[in-house]
């Protein structure tokens, strides 16, 4: 039965699926083939593809479990020479998983995308996007050969312009597609780079070719240098990962991805596009465990990241925005674990990681559709007995994130806690310190976010003193004017109104009228809360022995002799009751404990102790809500260097050696030797015989033979 499951034309059926759906609802629901299909027609057709992919899914992991596996070519594209160029799959228990935890997502986001988009314009469109998107992230995790995962690397980072770009008319969305994709261009120029030196040195483009040889690659050096070959393919290939996963400095594009709706939010955050790069680095491990060079480089770029980022995260305002910047440091905390050698650690953490941000993402989606798209969490509060849905998955999901005991978030991120403190790369030190402080700080934003949005006063409805232009202001005033509708609130009319009459206007300010209340979100919006709610609180627990300390991952991850962090976590764990037990006495505990503690003093109790911090620290306010300067740096540095580059080529090689030497001197050229030339044409016949006279004296002179003698 194995062998049924993984024959190649199944295998195949799983990222076909979504594909059929997208080009269904991309083609035949989109004015480009004259709105064949309706929008029923299509989330049903991308729906029923993923749904196919996750139950193909499913039943591959199910039969990896049992031992089967599959490493073959399904189309053979091109042949130069020895080099094949191929289609193929890899499908062992890490691309099994990923494929699980890829279509579950997805799927979730489809179902949730039927609420949050009902009366978006793009509605087809937009369905057709995500499909394809999960079918480019399927293709990268499948992938058996680098020129497929370079394919599928580059589709999800062309998918992710178009999403975060959905809302094109807006100047601001159109602004934080191009970066995204700009800065993606950066990583993946080192990302080719990596791909070009191993198929240089090994001669192919197939991971079990590239990874047999990899000890012959190892003794080589970049030719013209001492660097070790392979510590420069490996840092390489994670500049591609600091651009996909959003690593500092090439970071900066995922806070902006806000742009898109909420449900590619979700999908970006989660499952697909940042998790390829830590994926990426996990199968990489048999090349990254030869360079202690690279893992150090990873491991120090990984701790920057969980810490700095989530200093950021304190002082967001937009309830996406704070998820965001936690997913930046989570994202760290993953890269973390895979410069100390614990890839197992690293991928658990993706998985649990994918379960409760789409979880909060999606959560904070529902809350903007009952704020009527206003984001600003300080306009919320006390929404606890309106959205009693959203709430409760939101506190489940922010318990997973900070690593409360039993939840899923508390297995991986501890794992990653004991695994750094037992790593002798260089930089553990530093990275140990990051990622604990990263503890205490990753509680205290996501339940300062908690806090204002569900407890304590009721700010909404109200003259506000913090208006905030929505993100999904397009999208949401019109979700809400149907909302409304529904619940015939009584000052519904004149607010939607106000709405509709706003509802191309990006400067209006959104959110609800005086004395309108919000309501929880339709079925089909809290259905994948509780989905996914429930993973994000067992997964952990069922899982965390068989995938770090059993056979899950066995001849897929190769760790180094040298490195004994995943050895000294097999002996320390004893079961997850018993991790739980040890816990108690850890200090990871009471520091995500203190952040809670200290999150609900300064915005339950005692709100003035936020502004003395404000007013006594106001600089290193000012360093984070300018984000570190950092898109200030870029703007001047390459941006401007960029555009004075331009400048330079415009002024001094286009104008003046293309238009002025090349065009243009040759013209004067020809212009100065034909003003020469016409002076012997004057058109008289006494002229033209003198120089006849001449020319045959000139011949004379040079073909006598006296001359030469």
């Amino acid at each position: 039965m194995a062998g049924q499951l993984l024959n190649p034309n199944v295998l195949l059926a799983v990222p076909l699926a979504p594909l059929a759906g997208a080009v269904i609802a991309g083609l035949f629901g989109t004015k480009f083939f004259g709105n064949l299909v309706g929008r029923k027609t299509s989330h049903t057709v991308t729906i029923l593809g993923v749904l196919i992919a996750l139950v193909l899914s499913v039943q591959t992991l199910m039969a990896v479990l049992d031992g089967a596996t599959f490493n073959g070519t399904i189309y053979n594209w091109m042949t130069v020479g020895t080099l094949k160029m191929e289609v193929g799959f890899q499908i062992d228990s890490l691309s099994a998983m990923m494929m699980c935890v890829v279509t579950f997502v997805s799927l979730m986001v489809h179902i949730y995308t039927i609420g949050y988009m009902a009366e978006d314009e793009g509605y087809n469109r937009f369905f057709a996007y995500i499909s394809l998107f999960t079918f480019s992230m399927l293709m990268l995790v499948m992938a058996n050969n680098f020129l497929q995962l370079f394919f599928g690397w580059e589709a999800v980072g062309l998918v992710s312009y178009l999403l975060i770009g959905f809302w094109y008319t807006r100047p601001t969305a159109i602004f934080a597609n191009m970066k995204a994709f700009l800065v993606n261009r950066v990583g993946d120029f080192g990302f080719i780079l990596g791909i070009g030196l191993l198929l240089a040195y090994a001669g192919s483009m197939n991971y079990t070719e590239v990874f047999a040889k990899k000890e012959a690659l190892a003794l080589m050096t970049l030719p013209g240098s001492d660097w070790m070959l392979l510590s420069v393919a490996c840092i390489c290939l994670f500049i591609g990962a600091m651009g996909k996963s959003a690593q500092f400095p090439l970071h900066v594009w995922l806070p902006d991805s806000m742009e898109g709706p909420t449900p590619i939010s979700a999908l970006i955050h989660a499952a697909t596009m940042v998790t390829a790069g830590i994926f990426m680095v996990a199968r990489m491990s048999p090349l990254f465990e030869l360079s202690d060079t690279a893992l150090s480089f990873v491991l120090v770029i990984g701790s920057i990241t969980a810490l700095f980022m989530g200093f950021l995260g304190i002082i967001q305002n937009d309830i996406k925005r704070v998820v965001a910047y936690s997913t930046l440091s989570q994202l760290g905390y993953m890269t973390v674990a895979l410069g100390s050698s614990a890839y197992s650690v690293a991928v658990f953490h993706l998985m649990t990681h994918a379960f409760f941000k789409a979880l909060l993402f999606l959560g904070a989606g529902s809350v903007i559709i009952g704020m009527h798209h206003d984001q600003d969490i300080r306009n919320m509060g006390g929404l606890r007995k309106y959205m009693p849905i959203t709430w409760i998955t939101a506190l489940l999901g922010s318990l997973a994130l900070i690593g409360t005991p039993f939840f899923s978030g508390f297995y991986s991120k501890d794992s990653i806690i004991e695994a750094v403190h037992a790593s002798t790369i260089w930089g553990s030190g530093f990275a140990y310190f990051a990622v604990m402080a990263g503890v205490f700080v990753t509680a205290f934003y996501s339940f300062r976010m908690y806090f204002l949005v569900f407890h304590g006063e009721e700010r909404f409805g109200k003259a506000h003193a913090h208006e905030h232009h929505a993100h999904d202001a397009k999208h949401d005033a019109k979700h809400a004017k149907k909302h409304d509708a529904k619940h015939a609130d009584v000052h519904a009319h004149d607010s939607d109104a106000h709405h509709e009459e706003d509802d191309h206007d990006d400067h209006a300010h959104h959110g609800l009228a005086p004395g309108q209340k919000p309501h929880e979100s339709p079925l089909v919006v809290t259905l994948p809360l509780i989905l996914l709610a429930i993973p994000s609180v067992i997964i952990g627990y069922l899982t965390i022995g068989p995938m770090l300390f059993g056979k899950f991952f066995d001849k897929v991850i190769t760790v180094g002799e040298n490195h004994k962090a995943m050895e000294k976590l097999a002996e320390e764990f004893h079961g997850p009751l018993a991790m739980v037990t040890h816990s108690l006495t850890s200090p990871v505990l009471w520091l995500a404990i203190s952040g809670v503690a200290a999150a609900y003093y300064c915005y339950m109790i005692n709100q003035r102790v936020p502004a003395w911090f404000y007013r006594h620290f106001k600089a290193v306010h000012t360093l984070l809500d300018n984000k570190y300067y950092m898109d200030k740096f870029n703007d001047v540095v390459f941006a401007g260097g960029a555009r004075l580059l331009g400048n330079g080529l415009w002024n001094i090689g286009d104008k003046g050696i293309i238009d002025g030497l090349v065009v243009n001197g040759s013209a004067k050229l020809v212009g100065w030797f034909s003003s020469i030339v016409r002076l012997g044409q004057t058109g008289y016949i006494y002229h033209y015989a003198f120089v006849m006279i001449i020319g045959v004296l000139g011949a004379l002179m040079y073909f006598l033979p006296f001359w030469h003698a």
